[in-house]
């Protein structure tokens, strides 16, 4: 028989075509956790590690204090008034600050009065929690699941974000020239909503297809140990 070369690579692709629903579960919760440690800190008092935090986040979320959650204060969210959230104070109200200067709302962390914001706003929080709690559901039940067809996923997942998201684009245009009034603000509950559900038809849609890949790479690597390396102990059954 021929002798096959197994690469450390080799070893490598198969335990992870395995195990790669953990590492995703681990990188999702460790993305999407970090920002809760952010007004933890400024509780704390440890400004400088919170604001680092704030800092590499600052890139992939707008930050906005009036869509953004928070922890320690007299409310957990501040929409703005034009929202229309009853029973909740407005972010004008709290700030004396208006909508249409984004950089200050961006800038603004909180205080000891209305607590600190996450480092992400509640729309990016609910697109990775509900990535995170589909990647759970998805190895609890042995990767079992039927994939989702891609018009639901356009359907359900896409369209109402799109909607609740670019509805809101003249608003964030009037703060960048504030001589445009505002003219609408989705509230917390609806972006948690439309956030939650493009984030688990998102990861029902793509990490079945991911699963197919890994199933192929696996049959293709077990296939080439079988034929060439005499170390059976990498051959064992995967746990489901």
């Amino acid at each position: 028989m021929k002798d096959v070369s197994i690469s450390g690579s080799d070893r490598f692709t198969w335990w992870f075509s395995q195990r790669y629903m953990l590492v995703f579960i681990l990188l999702i919760f460790g993305y999407v956790g970090l920002p809760f440690l952010a007004p933890v800190l400024m509780k704390t008092g440890a400004v400088g590690p919170a604001k680092v935090i704030y800092t590499i986040y600052s890139p992939l979320c707008h930050q906005l204090a009036f869509r953004s959650w928070f922890l320690f204060g007299d409310q957990p969210v501040y929409p703005l008034a034009l929202a229309g959230v009853e029973g909740l104070n407005s972010y004008e109200d709290y700030t004396g600050l208006t909508g249409n200067n984004l950089l200050a709302a961006r800038d603004f962390l909180g205080n000891e009065i209305m607590g600190y914001k996450t480092a992400l706003c509640e729309r990016d929080i609910a697109i990775y929690g509900a990535l995170l709690l589909f990647a759970v559901i998805f190895t609890l039940t042995g990767r079992k699941i039927k994939p989702l067809p891609w018009y639901y996923w356009i359907i359900f997942g896409m369209v109402p974000i799109g909607l609740d998201g670019l509805s809101q684009l003249p608003s964030l245009a009037a703060g960048l020239f504030r001589f445009i009034p505002l003219t609408r603000e989705s509230t917390p509950l609806l972006r948690t909503i439309t956030g939650g559900l493009f984030g688990f038809c998102t990861a029902w849609y793509m990490f079945l297809l991911i699963e197919d890949s890994m199933s192929e790479t696996a049959r293709y690597i077990t296939n080439k140990m079988r034929g060439g390396y005499s170390n059976q102990s990498l051959l064992r059954k995967p746990d489901d």
